[in-house]
């Protein structure tokens, strides 16, 4: 499937864009993946193997966060337009709501002194306490600030972690059985950043906020294996030819399908991001450390790409460039396929 957007992901592997990449084409019933490349450089080089786990970083967002909001909104427990106030009443705005924060909508003042010296309890009180600036419903302005407070709520709804209802509302029924926060076996997990003090990565989370906070975030965290991606994007897609059982009703994901942030020229969806194929949307999302998913549920038509590119230097502005590059001929290469 997709020769051009394989000889792209080739290209990036031999400019040094990343060491090593595994990547999913789903079309309806059929699925192709393939790795590229090596898991580390140091402190040696490793081949990279199937069913390694990945640091997906922000895929956490819509993978977990997300998607247990919209189990919980399915049985009647939040609505989107509820003010934060009503789950956290420590929240000072009783203006922002569950959809500013899914949609990157709240404007909320990210600033935190001393944050990476304070303990898990004394960052969650800090998050809670930030308030929201003039833009308000009126700016996409993307943070992990709305997705761990969306995560706080999650966690005040069900007396149980963000990871706890992972594991008993999305793992279990959807058999992700490898996927989780603080794997068991770092050398099973692909490495991310040589980082200047906590030296390679390996097996703990490389976002700063979801190392202190750990089971609690909201934001980052899930290190997952490709398998396990492809069951959740199985479900997302509508397909029914997999193990495991549907999480989420049908026309919840047809929901997502719309432009909830109502900002002119930035469509967001709840927790997804959005771009237009043609008259419909279609959900996508990145990672920091070099992973994206893009769900078209229309058409049942899926890419989903793991990488560590912060292995080993962190060339975000890079990154940045060429993976809009390679997602402009991925899309380009299925409008042709779809014409055909």
């Amino acid at each position: 499937m997709y020769p051009e957007t394989q000889k792209k992901i080739a290209e990036m592997l031999e400019d040094t864009v990343f060491p090593g990449a595994i990547y999913t084409f789903i079309e309806k019933d059929k699925t192709e993946t393939r790795l590229i490349g090596a898991a580390a450089i140091l402190p040696e080089r490793e081949e990279l193997r199937e069913g390694m786990l990945y640091d997906v970083a922000s895929l956490t967002k819509v993978i977990v966060t997300t998607t247990l909001l919209l189990q919980l909104h399915e049985e009647g427990k939040i609505h989107f337009e509820d003010p934060v106030q009503v789950y956290l009443p420590a929240f000072p705005s009783g203006a922002v709501t569950i959809r500013h924060l899914l949609t990157h909508t709240s404007d909320l003042k990210g600033y935190i002194k001393n944050r990476d010296t304070l303990s898990a309890e004394q960052l969650a009180a800090a998050l809670i306490t930030l308030e929201p600036a003039e833009n308000l419903g009126k700016k996409v302005v993307y943070t992990d600030t709305g997705l761990i407070l969306a995560g706080f709520i999650i966690e005040r709804l069900t007396g149980k972690s963000v990871a706890e209802n992972f594991e008993e509302r999305i793992k279990q029924p959807l058999t992700m059985t490898e996927s989780g926060y603080n794997p068991a076996d770092p050398m099973r997990c692909v490495p991310t950043q040589n980082h200047p003090t906590r030296g390679v990565i390996r097996g703990k989370v490389h976002d700063p906020k979801a190392l202190v906070l750990g089971g609690h975030c909201g934001s980052a965290g899930l290190f997952a294996p490709m398998q396990d991606l492809i069951r959740f994007s199985q479900m997302l897609l509508h397909l029914g030819e997999w193990e495991g059982q549907r999480i989420l009703r049908k026309e919840t994901v047809q929901a997502l399908l719309r432009d909830w942030g109502s900002v002119p020229g930035q469509p967001r969806s709840l927790g997804w991001n959005l771009f237009h194929e043609g008259d419909d949307f279609v959900l996508w999302h990145t990672g920091y450390t070099g992973t994206f998913l893009i769900l078209d549920p229309n058409r049942q038509r899926a890419f989903i790409l793991l990488s560590n590119r912060v292995h080993l230097k962190d060339r975000r502005s890079e990154w940045i460039a060429v993976r809009d590059e390679l997602i402009a001929v991925y899309l380009k290469e299925a409008n042709e396929e779809k014409t055909e």
